[in-house]
């Protein structure tokens, strides 16, 4: 389990905004965007071959989780951070949306069509992540 914010419109990716342009042109004016005001907190449950649970943190609303000892994870060894994520935010970059409600079913119309496969993989390069945080002496890996 792991969460995630979702935006009504990220910036897109320097790939998404090239345009093509004559060497002789002038170039075009890129005004500074900055994220949407509009996001939605997904926490999502997954395993080896599906999604368990999405839960959508609803407007206005915060989460109280009940404290537990537990030692430090890193972000490194985060099954969501390396696999999950990064896809999801690929999908949703540089995409518009004017609700929470399109955002929700963007994002699970995205997790919906993922074969079990790609589940169980995400969960199998955690042997590789966690060699690296090893040999790294347990500095941040990218």
């Amino acid at each position: 389990m792991d969460e995630t914010w979702l935006y009504h419109y990220d910036l897109e990716t320097q790939q998404q905004s090239m345009e093509w342009w004559h060497s002789g042109s002038p170039r075009p004016k890129k005004f500074r965007v900055q994220k949407s005001a509009g996001k939605v907190l997904a926490s999502i449950f997954w395993k080896q071959d599906d999604i368990l649970l999405i839960d959508y943190l609803p407007k206005g609303q915060t989460i109280n989780y009940q404290c537990l000892d537990h030692p430090p994870c890193s972000p490194d060894l985060a099954p969501s951070d390396y696999h999950l994520f990064p896809g999801l935010k690929k999908q949703l970059k540089g995409c518009h949306f004017s609700s929470d409600a399109e955002v929700i079913a963007a994002t699970d119309t995205w997790l919906d069509g993922q074969p079990s496969e790609f589940f169980l993989s995400g969960l199998q390069k955690l042997e590789q992540w966690a060699m690296k945080c090893i040999e790294l002496c347990g500095e941040y890996v990218e």
